[in-house]
């Protein structure tokens, strides 16, 4: 009997590029999953001026663990906003964002090129150079650092005026951020 207007829900029918795409949507998901809730970053009953100032940086090492993801959307969108005035700045960076995507943060496997295999610290080092040489050569310079200074102070100060008591204790993700990439190169 044939069937007309079926979906074949077969994996196999997507190939390498629509397998890869599924398999970027996941790790974008599971990476965007390590965000804490907005509510729970900005409970106002937990910001207070620390009584001892040495419990500032205990604060502040506590807070950038717990809340890495948030931190580091803010900070983008505060550069993303700075760019809007650049365009070609603004192009430049979305597709900056697209080669880190690509290149480091959702690879499973090594990257190779010319059959042999490029070290992660290789990749990184070259994305990071590419990436402010061509943003400094868009002559958006003043608007970058500014945008990332901005970006940092309020990071620091809001990680050093809220409280770390009730933060819910988290052992996973209580350490230093690592890219999937780089934790799978090490074992």
């Amino acid at each position: 009997m044939t069937t007309y207007g079926t979906i074949p829900t077969s994996s196999s029918t997507q190939g390498p590029s629509g397998e890869y795409i599924s398999r970027a949507k996941e790790r974008i998901k599971a990476g965007l999953g390590a965000r804490r809730p907005w509510k729970l970053m900005f409970n106002f009953r937990s910001f207070n001026f620390p009584s001892p100032f040495r419990e500032v940086f205990g604060r502040i090492r506590s807070n950038v663990a717990y809340f890495r993801m948030n931190y580091a959307i803010v900070v983008l969108l505060i550069l993303f906003l700075s760019l809007l005035w650049h365009p070609i700045s603004l192009i430049v960076f979305i597709i900056m964002m697209a080669a880190w995507l690509f290149l480091y943060f959702l690879r499973d496997e090594p990257l190779v090129l010319f059959g042999k295999t490029v070290d992660d610290r290789v990749v990184l080092i070259v994305l990071a150079v590419v990436t402010i040489v061509l943003l400094f050569l868009t002559h958006a310079t003043v608007n970058i650092l500014v945008a990332l200074l901005i970006g940092v102070v309020l990071v620091v100060v809001h990680a050093g005026l809220r409280k770390k008591d009730d933060l819910p204790v988290d052992e996973e993700n209580s350490g230093l951020l690592t890219t999937p990439a780089a934790s799978s190169s090490s074992t």
